[in-house]
């Protein structure tokens, strides 16, 4: 499972020209879900994002996490953090996880995150969606719960 983690002072998701997602100071995750993968790349990547201390303290050093802020959280759906680029000019998707296990899995790790009390909101899975964000910093992290990177 992938993950490209956002730090944002405000962000939003649009289907079809509705809003049906958004937050304000936050995380915006979009998340890819791999053939391999489990509940438990869900669960060890919920983990070590809601506990990334990528947030200022009172001297201005990233020591907070997202829950030490009681910050919020958007996550989308992003099978294309799967795309392979290394031959041709199109990418491969074909190590994206199958679509019914990885809006399993999307679920899942949604799940996950809101049992740690914090606001998260979510875009539609498989959809046609818009994302809007003002990136804070800006900070960026890409995570891979196989830990290639």
């Amino acid at each position: 499972m992938r993950a490209v983690v956002q730090r944002v002072s405000n962000a939003s998701v649009c289907v079809d020209n509705v809003v049906i997602g958004s937050i304000d100071k936050g995380l915006l995750i979009f998340l890819g879900v791999g053939q391999d993968d489990s509940c438990e790349d869900a669960l060890y990547l919920a983990e070590k994002i809601l506990s990334l201390r990528i947030f200022e303290d009172a001297d201005e050093k990233m020591n907070l996490s997202i829950k030490d802020i009681s910050g919020e959280l958007l996550v989308i759906s992003q099978f294309t953090l799967y795309g392979d680029c290394r031959k041709g000019r199109r990418p491969s998707f074909d190590k994206a996880g199958e679509p019914n296990m990885a809006n399993t899995l999307y679920e899942e790790f949604i799940a996950l995150c809101k049992k740690s009390g914090l606001a998260v909101k979510s875009g539609k899975f498989g959809a046609d969606m818009k994302v809007s964000l003002l990136n804070d910093g800006p900070v960026t992290l890409i995570l891979d719960s196989k830990k290639l990177f």
